[in-house]
Formats: C-alpha cells, structure tokens, sequence
C-alpha cells in the first residue's frame, strides 16, 4: 500500500525510539509517533512520508496500553521535555534497559550482554538542581517564562516544572513580578532587542544553597537591588549573580559573571566529596542518581589504593575526587580551563593531594604524556559527551594497557561502538549497569566495567 501525507492510519505501537516516540508498523511501514506508548492502539496522521517509514501525528487514542498513565504535566506534549511521561515509570525503566541491550547487540555485536538490574528512582519527579527558563513575552506583551516548545524557540508559559525544585516557582515569580513592576524588558530573540534572556537556577541538594543568574543582553540590571530584597527572603538563598550575554547565539551564558548578592558559587554534596559550583560549572543535574551512578563506577574500578587512574573528560572533578577517596594517584583530563580550575579548587576544598588534572583534549594529552613521559595506568575511567570517546583516546588506552577500564555513558549507541573496538583489541565486558539519570525522558545512563583478556 502507498502511504501519502495527511493519511489517517490505526498503529498498534511496539516499541519507542531514542527520544521516547512511539514506533509501530502498517503493511510493513514503519512509523514514528509522538506521545505513543508501548502497548497503545491509536489513530494517527501522516505528516512526512519516507519510502520505508513515515512521521505521523497522534490524533487519537482507541486503546490505551497498560502501562499508560496520566501525566502530571499540563503542558508535557506542548514542551516535548519530558517525552515518555505518560508511561508508568517502572515500563520506563524497562523500556531503558531494553534501550542499552538493543544497541550493545545491534550497534557492538554483543550477545550474552551481563546487564545488572537498572537503578531506578524512588521519587522520580523534582530530580532536577538546575534549570535555565528563557524570558520572553507573549502575544499581548505580557512577560512569561517556561520552556521552549520542541525543536522550537517558542515560550511555553510555565513555571511549575515537575522536574525541577519546588523553590523554581517562587524564584520565578519574584523575577516576573521585579520584571513587571520596574518595567524590565524580556529578550526579543528575533530582533535582538531587550534586557532579560533566562533565568538560571541551582539548587544544592545536600547543602540547600541556592543559586539564581539573570543571564542578560548588556552589563547592567536597572533596580538590581529591588530584585536582590525579594530575592533574599527565600530560605536558602546563597548566590545571586548576573551574566553577560550580548551575543545573537543560541548559546544560553556568555563569559562575565557580575555577583549582585553573597557569592558567586554554591557549594554542594555527593557522598562525602563537596563539590563548588558556579554558574559556568557543569555539574550533574540528578544528584541523587549521580551518587549511585558514581559509586557503581568506584566499584567497578575494585581500587585497593595503590592504583593511578585517569579520570578522562573529568569536568570539575566529580568522579576524580570519588575515586581519589580509593586511589593512590589519580590523573583528571578536560577540555574547558574554566572546569579545570574548579577541579583544582574542589581537590583543595577536599584537602585531596593525591588529584592532578590537565587542560587538554583527552585524544591529545593521553597520547602525548604517554609518549613522553611514558605515563601508565591500572585503571582508566572515561565519561565522555554523547558522541563518544575520539578514536586516537581509545587507541591510547588499549597502548596503555590498563588492568580495567570503566566507561561511563549517556549514550548507548556511541557507547556500544567504542566497546566494540576496545573488545577487538584485548578488552572484554565484565559488568554493564543501566542509571535512570533522566526520569520521564528518553535519556539513559549507563555504567561499564571492561577488563583486558588474560593472555
């Protein structure tokens, strides 16, 4: 049968894709379906034909699955933020588990895969220390903040995110309200025009500090001490800054940070490591995953304290200082200088000697230190972005030799690509363990412990 756009189609929906979109066959056509779950029979419309599958929009439900629920979120389709809510949560962690073991067979080859039990959540909503909410006005000129619709930049007025701290809310309030009454201009993004671009907000878990920037289109906020008076009546209130950004980008913070009240960072916890943050910083957003997620890596790397481990695409340290507590030397490698630094400062604050840490890309100063200084390591811990480790790093590690290499990964697919060719090369997997990091998305984490093959 020849499929055609705006067809109207009854799918029974058996599987979900990478972002959480319902996938279902007609006739041996594939289609990819928004805001469907496993296990629904729905009505949906044909919006753009390929020769082997198709994009269609939801239009109705006829039997909903099993597993589906309703969400929470009034607004979840609309933002497209939160892609699998309306799946019960324990088929979402399903749904991951099989994501991780599909693409390690599919994308690496891989058979008799030794997947340990996932790490769910218990409370899977309000997971979220950090939110960035673009400032924008809507059709009556009236100022609102939210999230942008998906793969848009149109502003969906929201500020209960029930992803985020429940203090986001009334943080945002105070801003709009500031914003309001000594009349503060939003950002135009089409002109370029305007004061107020986001509002950043950081909350530290196991500290309760909290961080707001006003990312702005110039170097001064007009009344700032108005808005800091408001400000500091939330309990827990530590840092309040304001950042430049004059730049037509997509990109959300610029380079300068000016403190308007108390410090420019937070400081926060994960186990018995504290950690500064400042609004540049990366930082994981799920502390509480992060911890379990971090010390499965810390178990899978078995250190007994004479080992040197380098901690690759390390960002401020947080999985260097959690295998320093262990470790008898531990080596840190990032990019971005201004990680680095907060490396640095964190290792002190920590009062941890044994945690050294280099400004580079990991497939430059691996490679370069070990032809030079002819380095070496027992273990080697990698978490790199979402494409994956460079390939001239893994050829390093496999020179290098390590005892065990543990891989950390938000993506599966790239994930399974460089196991494979670690595999080829003397290594095999020992251990793999899925994270719910991300909670009403399609995003998982996974952790891997690979050692090398007994010769």
């Amino acid at each position: 049968m020849d499929f055609k756009k705006n067809d109207m189609v009854t799918v029974t929906i058996e599987d979900m894709g990478q972002d959480g979109e319902g996938i279902g066959k007609v006739d041996g056509f594939t289609l990819f379906i928004k805001d469907a779950v496993i296990g629904d029979v729905v009505e949906a419309k044909l919006m753009k034909v390929k020769k082997n599958y198709g994009y269609a929009r939801l239009m109705k439900i006829i039997t909903p699955s099993a597993d589906r629920v309703e969400p929470k979120c009034s607004v979840y389709r609309q933002c497209g933020g939160c892609q699998i809510q309306a799946l019960d949560y324990q088929a979402q962690l399903k749904f991951k588990e099989r994501k991780v073991r599909g693409n390690l067979e599919r994308i690496g080859g891989f058979t008799d895969i030794p997947l340990e039990p996932i790490m769910g959540m218990e409370e899977p909503y309000h997971y979220r220390n950090k939110a960035q909410f673009p400032v924008g006005t809507d059709k009556n000129g009236e100022i609102v903040t939210g999230f942008y619709a998906g793969r848009t930049h149109d502003i969906i007025p929201n500020t209960k995110c029930y992803l985020g701290t429940t203090v986001n809310e009334e943080i945002l309030q105070v801003v709009l309200e500031y914003m309001k009454k000594y009349n503060i201009s939003a950002y135009d993004e089409a002109k370029g025009k305007g004061l107020v671009r986001h509002i950043l907000i950081r909350t530290g878990f196991a500290s309760g500090e909290i961080m707001v920037c006003l990312v702005i289109n110039g170097k001064k906020l007009p009344k700032s001490e108005k808005l800091v008076e408001s400000l500091t009546k939330i309990q827990g209130m530590t840092s309040i800054t304001i950042n430049t950004n004059e730049k037509r980008t997509n990109v959300i913070l610029g380079e300068e940070i000016h403190l308007l009240w108390g410090r420019t960072y937070i400081q926060d916890n994960i186990g018995d490591i504290t950690y500064r943050i400042s609004p540049l910083s990366f930082y994981q957003v799920n502390p509480v995953q992060t911890k379990k997620l971090y010390e499965t890596a810390l178990e899978y790397a078995d250190l007994k304290g004479e080992e040197t481990v380098w901690d690759l695409y390390c960002g401020i340290g947080t999985i260097s200082l959690f295998l320093a507590q262990k470790a008898k030397q531990v080596y840190g490698v990032e990019i971005v200088p201004q990680a680095i630094e907060d490396a640095r400062e964190n290792a002190r604050l920590n009062g941890m000697k044994n945690a050294e840490f280099f400004v580079g890309k990991a497939e430059e100063v691996l490679p370069k230190l070990y032809d030079q200084e002819g380095i070496y390591a027992d273990v080697i811990v990698v978490d790199p972005p979402r494409k994956g480790c460079d390939e001239k790093c893994l050829e390093t590690i496999v020179k290098m030799q390590p005892k065990r290499v543990v891989y950390v990964s938000c993506d599966s697919a790239t994930l399974a690509r460089d196991l494979r060719y670690l595999c080829d090369r003397g290594y095999e997997v020992k251990r793999v363990r899925g994270c719910d990091m991300f909670p009403m998305t399609g995003h998982v984490e996974t952790v891997i412990l690979m050692s090398r093959k007994d010769k």
